[in-house]
């Protein structure tokens, strides 16, 4: 029975959950939130119906996101949600699915176990995790297996993760919690500080993509920001350039900067001329900012390349990884580096 079971690769972020099928590729895509209802502790809606509720709820009923910087913050709403999404994904089904999930590569044992847990309580059959890094290079059509090394920034909601890919593992790595969500606070601090008008959280987002999106080829000088003044509490508007968004920013992209700065100066030689030949990669929604990518390149000299729709590059490097399952004992829940290692040998072996 068991070749009749599923397999799901799921990005677990901090503002949205993506789930990938062998079947249909990437097969949900939702925020990451959830509304409860306080009195009942039932929930009321998941993803983007919930998502819609964010600062617009009544006193019984919280809309809040349970991942926080990449990792679980809060245990109980995380295994609601999963158990939402896969339920949504499965539809009806008797065999429980195997799972891999991804997390950020300076996560805790602590941290993994709980992302496990919650997925296993939620309905996995089997769980396993890999690091968001190597998932976003597999996504990226990086051959991990290649002894050359690759260097991957993969900017989601909560984390940032800077790694050196070589040889299936990761040589060198560091995550800093300055992502989307970060950014978005910023630009909602910045129209504070500068205009004294209170934003929420969606709409500081809804700036970030519409001014500072190198997706956005039609991108507008301006655009109107309605909120909160803060000297009278009454509604106010008040509009925002891309100056402005580049002003709000600055800081957060100088600290990404400054991580692939340090992650360079620690690479050993031999990789360090991979790098220069091949460019720094860049993936996840939060690497989408305009102006990161020449930042870098003036900081480091050397070039950078966004990967092919790198917001979902980590769920099909993810989904790619998928056929490890089969090749994994039952106590592998961690794709260790030894572990790649000995099923990519494997894999050299039969193929020749």
């Amino acid at each position: 029975m068991a070749w009749l079971r599923k397999n799901l690769a799921i990005d677990l972020g901090t503002t949205s959950v993506l789930v990938f099928t062998r079947a249909d590729g990437v097969k949900l895509q939702e925020p990451s939130v959830v509304a409860i209802d306080i009195y009942t502790d039932e929930i009321v809606a998941v993803g983007e119906e919930a998502k819609k509720m964010l600062g617009r709820t009544p006193g019984n009923i919280v809309a809040r996101r349970p991942m926080r910087d990449g990792v679980i913050a809060d245990y109980r709403s995380t295994e609601r949600m999963l158990s939402y999404f896969l339920r949504k994904t499965m539809g009806r089904s008797l065999l429980r699915p195997d799972v891999i999930v991804c997390v950020p590569s300076q996560a805790t044992q602590v941290q993994k176990r709980a992302v496990i847990q919650a997925a296993e309580a939620a309905g996995a059959h089997h769980t396993y995790i890999i690091e968001e890094p190597l998932a976003a290079a597999i996504g990226a059509g990086v051959d991990i297996a290649d002894p050359s090394g690759n260097l991957v920034v993969d900017i989601g909601g909560g984390t940032t993760d800077v790694a050196l890919i070589s040889m299936g593992g990761i040589v060198i790595s560091e995550s800093i919690r300055i992502a989307g969500d970060e950014f978005d606070e910023a630009i909602a601090q910045y129209i504070r500080r500068k205009h004294r008008v209170v934003i929420g959280e969606r709409t500081a987002e809804e700036i970030k993509i519409a001014l500072g999106s190198v997706q956005r080829a039609d991108a507008p000088d301006r655009v109107e920001v309605k909120g909160r003044n803060i000297a009278d509490g009454l509604p106010s508007r008040v509009y925002l350039t891309a100056d402005d968004l580049d002003e709000a920013l600055a800081p957060h992209l100088e600290a990404i900067v400054d991580t692939v700065h340090r992650i360079l100066a620690e690479t050993p030689p031999e990789l360090a001329s991979d790098i220069y030949d091949k460019g720094i990669l860049l993936t996840g929604g939060g690497s989408l900012v305009r102006g990161l990518d020449r930042k870098i390149r003036e900081r480091t000299g050397v070039d950078v390349h966004y990967v092919d729709q790198p917001i979902t590059a980590v769920v099909r490097g993810t989904g790619k990884a998928l056929f490890w399952i089969r090749r994994l004992n039952a106590g592998d829940e961690v794709l260790s580096d030894a572990t790649r290692q000995q099923i990519m040998n494997r894999e050299v072996l039969r193929k020749r």
